[in-house]
């Protein structure tokens, strides 16, 4: 019996060791910031790489570099350097296919083995990193792999000098000491590349004046060998990147605007390809450079004859503009990326799309629970709505139909609804259930920044960017009526409307000219009150759950309580660094959370005031300058309460365990707020952290929060 048994557990062993783990966490999982249990999404693309063998996918986004496998798409690694944020915009694999290197906005390249995804190292590739603006736009190996080249966008605020001497660095790489700066260059440079030769590196910038210059430098002395500039008045375009390409043969170079051209390196004369009717925003050649690739704004790839010029075929599938294109090693298949959120792969052959991978949504700037809570509808940049699993954190269906990004989702009361309004004046109607259009209402001028259903969902409310908002008949799409500056409503744009619960008031805010919420019955369209107070636009209102508070958030980055029956100001919350876009209540009423463009996600106690908490875990980066994903556009709270989800700029929507979240004040975090946290915060008088109430230093004010809170115990530490 025993050697039966010790046979059994040698084969139980042998199977849980060298069988993959099926029980591993889902990439919704992978690399989460503390206090968040999901992200939906996976950040909208910023590049893509091929394994030299074909084998798999390096894609850059907000979050990290994705690794993909090529054949099935599964997702195979997330890759992320040791220092916050983990925003990268570019990636490329050695020629040898065992290294990977990422450049993003911390202006660092990170390397990582390929093969493991261990990071190796980090290089820096500006001389002051901690100066706020620098972001490495392109990075590439050099053909024997020994040396990368890299190239940043550099601080505005620098002396036109320094800005020039660091524009594009040469480094060893296994050493990732620097070789040479490339000096003497004017302009953001946004595109590198070697020659097949290794002796020459090409660089595309946009400089002053938008004027589009390519330039080849000796990779042994670092001086320029000449220049083209691609500059045409008739159709002047910034952001050069990726709009320049070198041939896999160095014998060619591709530039773009509104046509495609094709210069000779030789020679320097070029031939122009003319076709498209909107700006050439990608290029690719071919492995064999017979074909040439350009990506369109229209959502149009053309694939030309390198040699004749002649237009082979065209792919027609994506939303929006065509931002990068990729061939794969074997020139069969295409990979795009595009401001719809999607990467889709085409047979080369027959320009037919083969599939797409649609987890990379772009900027959201709006998201909303499901009544039943299962659910989260997310609207943004890319024009479409997307349906999330907020169990798995799997994409359900997207919604499409947007001419332009959608600023603005909610559920209907029942949950078999979805309304958006978009920057195309359309306020649409879905089936939440089958994503079927339902309708489009068309009759406002002007985005369509907020929408709202009354609470028994019969009713529409719409906000616009002309001074508006308009009552809507659900079922029907009648319009009712339009609340206009002429009926002592606002004169600026509306980015926010909200019913109170019993679906009688109306309020929404506004940007100019006096910064107000207004308050509307709903059933006559007759303005009632205005609330002031606010010094700049008002981009976020809510009613409380029991209707007797009204809370708003604004680009004064400050919170404002009201009294909904006396219009009275309650308190002003402060905190926030940067203007708030988002402000909800919990359902129960007793917490606010708030969203800003600080890139934090911060909790309020309604009743105090009191800074409960504050979250930093979206990707992105803020330095002053730039504001790369860093954005939290929008803030919600499950119907039971027991989550909040925050959108961003990143193209992620991140949830929040708020059930069990430690209490701010239990400083020790040993479950309960007592003398020892008081004395951990009394001895940290000064210094930068534990800061409770985000003012950006403990002082006294920290000090109180505690005492207050003395006895308060972690709901989620009592078993």
């Amino acid at each position: 019996m025993k050697p039966k048994l010790f046979l059994i557990l040698v084969v139980l062993f042998t199977m849980l060791t060298f069988i993959p783990n099926t029980f591993a966490q889902s990439s919704p999982h992978w690399h989460l910031p503390e206090g968040s249990v999901l992200r939906l999404g996976k950040g909208r693309v910023t590049d893509i790489a091929y394994s030299p063998d074909g084998t798999r996918l390096a894609v850059a986004s907000p979050v990290g570099i994705w690794i993909y496998d090529a054949e099935t798409d599964e997702e195979l690694d997330l890759l992320r350097g040791e220092t916050e944020p983990f925003y990268y915009s570019s990636v490329a694999f050695s020629p040898d296919g065992t290294k990977i290197v990422g450049g993003g906005s911390r202006s660092n390249i990170d390397m990582w083995d390929a093969d493991t995804g261990k990071l190796i190292r980090t290089i820096t590739h500006f001389p002051n990193p901690t100066a706020p603006g620098s972001t490495i736009l392109s990075v590439a190996f050099s053909p024997d792999g020994k040396k990368i080249v890299s190239c940043s966008k550099t601080p505005l605020y620098l002396a036109f000098n320094e800005r020039r001497a660091y524009a594009i660095r040469l480094w060893d790489a296994d050493t990732g000491k620097l070789i040479r700066t490339f000096g003497q260059h004017q302009y953001n440079v946004s595109y590198i590349a070697f020659s097949p030769d290794g002796k020459t590196i090409l660089s595309g910038a946009t400089g002053f004046l938008e004027q589009d210059i390519i330039v080849l430098w000796d990779v042994d002395t670092g001086t320029q060998l000449f220049t083209i500039s691609t500059y045409d008045a008739a159709f002047p375009v910034s952001d050069l990147s990726p709009r320049v390409k070198f041939s896999s043969d160095g014998k060619k170079i591709a530039s773009g605007d509104i046509n495609v051209y094709i210069w000779d390196v030789n020679t320097r004369q070029r031939r122009m390809l003319s076709g498209h009717t909107k700006y050439v925003r990608s290029l690719a050649f071919s492995p064999d450079n017979n074909i040439i690739s350009s990506g369109n704004d229209d959502g149009t790839i053309r694939l030309w004859d390198t040699d004749t010029g002649e237009p082979l075929r065209t792919l027609i599938g994506h939303l929006g503009t065509v931002s990068g294109i990729v061939f794969s090693p074997d020139g069969k298949i295409i990979i795009s990326r595009s401001y719809d959120g999607t990467l889709r792969f085409w047979d080369v052959d027959t320009g037919q799309q083969i599939r797409m991978i649609t987890d990379h949504a772009n900027s959201i700037k709006s998201i909303a629970f499901s009544p039943d809570g299962k659910k989260i509808a997310s609207g943004g940049h890319d024009r479409s709505i997307r349906l999330w699993d907020t169990d798995t954190g799997k994409l359900i269906r997207m919604l499409t139909g947007h001419a332009s990004g959608v600023l603005t989702v909610v559920f209907s009361p029942d949950g078999k609804k979805i309304a958006s309004g978009s920057f195309d004046n359309t306020l649409r109607l879905w089936d939440a259930e089958t994503g079927q259009h339902l309708r489009t209402f068309t009759e406002h001028v002007g985005d369509i920044d907020s929408v709202a259903f009354n609470p028994d969902g019969k009713i529409i409310a719409s906000g616009s960017s002309s001074g508006t908002f308009r009552l809507w008949e659900t079922e029907t799409g009648q319009h009712i009526r339009t609340l206009t500056g002429n009926t002592g409503g606002h004169t600026g744009r509306i980015y926010s409307v909200a019913f109170n619960p019993d679906g009688k008031i109306i309020a929404s805010g506004v940007s100019v000219p006096d910064f107000s919420i207004r308050l509307w019955v709903a059933e006559t369209g007759k303005h009632i009150h205005t609330l002031t107070g606010h010094t700049s636009t008002v981009r976020s209102v809510a009613f409380s759950p029991d209707g007797k508070k009204i809370l708003s958030g604004s680009w004064d980055r400050t919170l404002r309580l009201w009294d909904a029956e006396t219009t009275e100001h309650l308190r002003t919350l402060t905190g926030h660094t940067g203007p708030v876009y988002s402000v909800a209540f919990n359902p129960d009423g007793k917490t606010i959370a708030s969203g800003s463009s600080d890139g934090t996600l911060r909790l309020w106690d309604t009743e105090t005031g009191q800074h409960l908490r504050t979250f930093t875990g979206h990707a992105g980066d803020s330095d002053g300058l730039t504001h790369i994903g860093v954005d939290i556009y929008n803030v919600a709270f499950s119907p039971d309460g027991e989550k909040i989800a925050s959108g961003r700029g990143d193209g992620t929507v991140l949830l929040w365990d708020f059930a069990s979240l430690p209490l701010t004040e239990d400083v020790n975090m040993d479950g309960v707020v007592n003398i020892q946290d008081l004395v951990i915060v009394a001895n940290a008088f000064g210094e930068a952290a534990p800061d409770l109430n985000g003012d950006g230093i403990v002082n006294i004010q920290d000090l109180v929060i505690v005492a207050q809170a003395f006895g308060n115990t972690v709901a989620a530490t009592e078993e």
